[in-house]
Parts: C-alpha cells; sequence; structure tokens
C-alpha cells in the first residue's frame, strides 16, 4: 500500500476527482484500478477566495508488471509526498499468563491485580489496554457512572447545586465528557497510539470520520454513550468498576534498604484492597489526592499553569476573520482559532481549548468556589463561540517553595470569582470594552452570555492578578490583529478560568514509576504528562503497557519520561 500526501483539491471538488489526482500524481492511466482510503483530510485557509481541501490517501495499485506498488516506490523515491503505507495497527506490549489474578494454585502465588485510580481518557484507556492484556484490572473512581453524574452536573448548570464529588471534574468520563470533545494533539506519536484510541471510540459509537479529519471532534452527547460502550467491553474482558470509592491512603513498605513500595490503597468505603501496582490516573483537580500523594511521601513538583477567563465572541464573527464569511462549509465547519502573545510584562497570553460553536459552563467541584470550562456537541450550532483566554504562571515567579502552593492559587481566585458572582455559583462577567477601558460592567450587550446558571456584570479584577488582568488588556488589541473583531465592545469575559493543566507533576522514570515509590505509575493530566483528551489516553496506553512490562518483564517501546507543554509552557492540547 502507498500513502500519499498533499493532494490538494478545490473544496467543492467532485468525487471523481480525488482518484483522478491520485492516478495523475503517480503516473496511471486513467482505467488504472486503484483502492483508494482516506487517512486525513485538512484545510488550508490561507487564502480565504479559494479554500481548498488538502488530502492524505493510502492507495493499493492493481499489480502488473508495469506499475507494481514496488516499482512505483522506486520511481518515487525522491519524492517526500509518496511513501509506503505505515502499519498503524495497534499490538499488545506483553499479555498476562492464563488465570491472572485469579486464586493462586498449590505451591504458587498470584500476582495482584493492577489498580487504575481514575475514569477519565486515560485511566479508561489504562484499563481498557490492561484488559486486553488480560491483567484483570480495577478500576477506581471516586465519581458515579456517566448517566448519574450527567445529571448531577445539569443540577449545577440549572438549579447552582453542586455535588463535589460528582461534577464537571469529577466522575466516569472524567473532565473531557463535558467539553469541546477534541481528538487532536501535538503530542508525537512514532507509535500510532493515538490511531488505536480513534478506533476504540469508532468502534464505541463516535463518527467514522474522526478517523480521517483533521481536527476531529465528538461533543458531549456523543461521548457519554461511547463512555458506557468501552464501559461494557472493559467489564468482557475482566475488568472491574468500583464508583463512588474515593482513595484515602495508599499502604507503602520498605525493604529495609530505603525502596519504597506500594502495598495496598485505603478506601472512603473502609475497604482495603491488596495491589502492588496502582495506575494513577486522577485528573487535574484531585486536589485532595494531591495532598494525600505529599503527605504520604510520594514525590510531587509545582507545575505552570494558567489563569483567566473564557471569553465569548458570535461564531459569525470569528468565521468571517477566518474564513472570509460568515457562511460554514460543511466540510470544514465552523472556525477555530489558537493565539499567543508575548505581554510586555514578561507573561504568555493565549487561547486555551477553543470551542466553537459552543458554550460556556460551570466547572467547579469545591463549594464556595467558581471555575469556569468550555463546553461544545458534535454540531458545533450554538450561536457564540468561546475559548479560554488565560496568562501563564510560573511556579518558581508566582508561588515558589511549595509543590502545593499552586492549589492554594488557584483556590484563592476561585473563592474571588464565587464573591463576586453573588455566592450562588452565578459567574463574574465583563464586557470586553468595558474590561479595556477600566470600568465594571453593569449589563451585558449584543452577545449573550451562554454561562448558566447566569451571568452577574462586574469588575474582573476583583478576581484575577494584577499581572493577569495587566497581560490581558494589552493582548485584546494584539489578538484583534488576527481575529478582526476579537476585542470588540460587546464580547463577553466570564470568569474564573483556573484548570488549564494540572498544578502539580509527579515526575516518574523511564520504567513509568514514581521516582521514589516502585509501583505507583504516575499518568495523564493530573500527573503533568499530558493535556486533553487524546494525548491523555495515549499516555493511558503507555502506562498500560510499562505496568503490563514491570509484571512479565521485557523493554517495552522506550523511555516515558516526556513531560507536556506547547507554546506557552502548558498543555498539549486546546
Amino acid at each position: 500500500m502507498i500513502r500519499l500526501t498533499e493532494i490538494r483539491l478545490p473544496i467543492d471538488h467532485p468525487p471523481e476527482a480525488l482518484p483522478a489526482a491520485v492516478r495523475r500524481k503517480l503516473g496511471l492511466k486513467k482505467t488504472a484500478a486503484v483502492e483508494i482510503s482516506v487517512f486525513r483530510r485538512g484545510f488550508d485557509a490561507r487564502k480565504r477566495s479559494a479554500i481548498v481541501l488538502v488530502y492524505t490517501v493510502d492507495v493499493t495499485v492493481a499489480s502488473d508488471a508495469a506499475h507494481s506498488e514496488a516499482k512505483l516506490l522506486e520511481r518515487f523515491a525522491s519524492d517526500p509526498h509518496v511513501r509506503a503505507a505505515p502499519d498503524v495497527s495497534y499490538k499488545p506490549v506483553a499479555m498476562a499468563q492464563a488465570g491472572f489474578g485469579g486464586p493462586s494454585v498449590p505451591g504458587g502465588t498470584s500476582t495482584p491485580r493492577p489498580v487504575v485510580i481514575g475514569a477519565g481518557p486515560c485511566g479508561l484507556f489504562a484499563t481498557l489496554i490492561l484488559a486486553e492484556m488480560g491483567f484483570r484490572p480495577i478500576l477506581i473512581e471516586r465519581g458515579r457512572a456517566v448517566r448519574q453524574r450527567t445529571k448531577d452536573t445539569w443540577g449545577l448548570w440549572r438549579r447552582g447545586v453542586l455535588e463535589p464529588q460528582s461534577n464537571v471534574q469529577f466522575g466516569e468520563g472524567g473532565a473531557g465528557t463535558f467539553s469541546d470533545g477534541k481528538l487532536y494533539s501535538g503530542v508525537k506519536d512514532p507509535f500510532h497510539l493515538g490511531r488505536k484510541v480513534l478506533t476504540e471510540f469508532v468502534a464505541a459509537g463516535a463518527p467514522e470520520e474522526i478517523l480521517y479529519v483533521s481536527k476531529p471532534h465528538i461533543g458531549t452527547f456523543r461521548l457519554v454513550t461511547m463512555v458506557e460502550s468501552m464501559r461494557a467491553k472493559i467489564e468482557a474482558l475482566g475488568g472491574e468498576y468500583l464508583f463512588e470509592r474515593q482513595v484515602t491512603g495508599f499502604e507503602i513498605a520498605s525493604d529495609g534498604a530505603g525502596q519504597r513500595q506500594v502495598r495496598g490503597i485505603r478506601l472512603d468505603t473502609g475497604e482495603e484492597i491488596a495491589t502492588d501496582r496502582i495506575v494513577l490516573a486522577v485528573g487535574h483537580s484531585a486536589r485532595d489526592t494531591f495532598e494525600m500523594l505529599h503527605a504520604s511521601g510520594v514525590h510531587i513538583e509545582a507545575k505552570p499553569f494558567s489563569i483567566g477567563v473564557r471569553i465569548e465572541h458570535p461564531q459569525s464573527v470569528i468565521d468571517a476573520a477566518r474564513f472570509g464569511t460568515a457562511e460554514r462549509h460543511p466540510l470544514i465547519g465552523p472556525a477555530d482559532y489558537k493565539l499567543v502573545h508575548h505581554a510586555s510584562n514578561g507573561r504568555a497570553v493565549y487561547s486555551f481549548c477553543m470551542c466553537p460553536g459552543g458554550k460556556v459552563v460551570a466547572a467547579a467541584s469545591e463549594p464556595g468556589r467558581l471555575v469556569t470550562n468550555g463546553m461544545s456537541q458534535y454540531s458545533r450550532a450554538e450561536f457564540n463561540a468561546n475559548a479560554g483566554f488565560v496568562v501563564a504562571i510560573d511556579p518558581e515567579r508566582d508561588y515558589p517553595g511549595d509543590p502545593l502552593a499552586g492549589i492554594a492559587f488557584q483556590r484563592k481566585y476561585e473563592e474571588l470569582a464565587f464573591a463576586a458572582g453573588g455566592g450562588t455559583y452565578h459567574a463574574p462577567a465583563q464586557l470586553v470594552g468595558d474590561f479595556l477601558a477600566r470600568r465594571p460592567s453593569t449589563a451585558m450587550g449584543s452577545v449573550e452570555p451562554s454561562y448558566k446558571p447566569g451571568v452577574v456584570p462586574t469588575d474582573l479584577a476583583l478576581c484575577l492578578p494584577d499581572f493577569a488582568v495587566e497581560a490581558m488588556r494589552e493582548a485584546l488589541p494584539a489578538f484583534a490583529r488576527e481575529i478582526a473583531g476579537y476585542d470588540m465592545a460587546d464580547a463577553v469575559m466570564t470568569g474564573v478560568e483556573t484548570r488549564t493543566s494540572s498544578p502539580i507533576r509527579i515526575r516518574r522514570d523511564d520504567t513509568g514509576q514514581s521516582l521514589n515509590t516502585r509501583g505507583l505509575f504516575p499518568a495523564g493530566e493530573g500527573a503533568g504528562y499530558a493535556g486533553g483528551i487524546l494525548s491523555a489516553a495515549i499516555d493511558g496506553i503507555k502506562i498500560a503497557e510499562a505496568v503490563a512490562l514491570s509484571i512479565t518483564g521485557g523493554t517495552g517501546r522506550g523511555p516515558l519520561v516526556r513531560m507536556s507543554r506547547d507554546s506557552a509552557g502548558q498543555s498539549w492540547e486546546g
């Protein structure tokens, strides 16, 4: 099979144009038999008057003496856009012996089953891969199953009632369940683990297009049913789910030479589970778990994150600025954006987790503290576009000396936002024009805020650090030079956004284990190794493989020490 890249066609090309372009590229006759599979379809909108589709395709050519695939590859050896198609299928690195995790046989012992803590994308895929390899994992989730969790989340949005253990942050599916459902990432993926993630999502009910569009997304409603389908598959493979259980402590033993080794976990229900391998995939908001780990002596470091607001514009304004028209073409959908400005006070200001045609949502997880996030459905059909408009934070500069100080930093501004919104989970909001003019807003304008349960017009400087306010005021006109209308007076800013990524990192070695606690495998966004659904799921696969190899022996695919970053020093995605 041959892979062709950079096949460019007009956005409204007829179906026969693609095979014709493939034949032209390979120098084949018009009648030559070819089978074409689209591997990736993106678009180039740099010339707004002539947007083109850009294809990567895998081609099977009917073999004959003149045009065998081998000869075609030899002929195009110097062309970087013609290559042999790689094998992107997933291959397990290990398999458990028959009966793994069952009762010990006479004269033998039973290896304890691995435990995964957290049912977000990272924990979900760690559990799935371990189950597929026959290791019968146990998945522990403090929150509720996704259907009940959805009801609890709507309770906050509609009635202002927060369930601290079942909300946007906690529960089956993780924080990504109530998001735009983005499935793209800047993470390097030489072993095509992302393809495994997308393939499993399609098998669970996601649209097949996520396998080939350049910026795939799912949306909240589809994610709910997909998460349930994947749970059923995991249970059929011997995995076990324990909902509404929170890990409150670890059993850690010493071998006498200073080597710490996990031996089990304690739950808030009083249950104890013996295990010597724990995947820690708790997400970026498990603050009490971070505190428990620190108290247990697990090595933790402070990590950069960001603080800011969600900013809303009419989606038509973004479409016109990016595509030259407010009309959405069905193949490209509503426009998105990604912006960065380096302010004169030394702070990076950037857009984060942009949600075309979406809503701003309440994402609090602790009473008396207010947090915002963005969400879209698959259709992305809402009137407004929203994105995080945030400022990077540096631990050494902003809260040095304490690995947990970032949590206190977040809580401070979440409490100020809760107070500024009136103490009812209504959010503080301000018009961009008022923010730039340094005056409080007293009413909203032409852009209707989408946040529920509602907003309170105010001055966002009351609940943001001074350095962030200064940098954001400088960034707005700079962003408007890239997106016309970005600083429109009636655009709405809703505060605060504090959960861009985890405030801590639990560093791991090249075997995937904690630097000072063997058997503990930190993973995903909460441990500082991912930033979004896809990169978290990929990390879950990597860490599941590390657990399997620690049981069976072997070298696997390589070391697991790489950490997350982007242009502002933050997460892989958004």
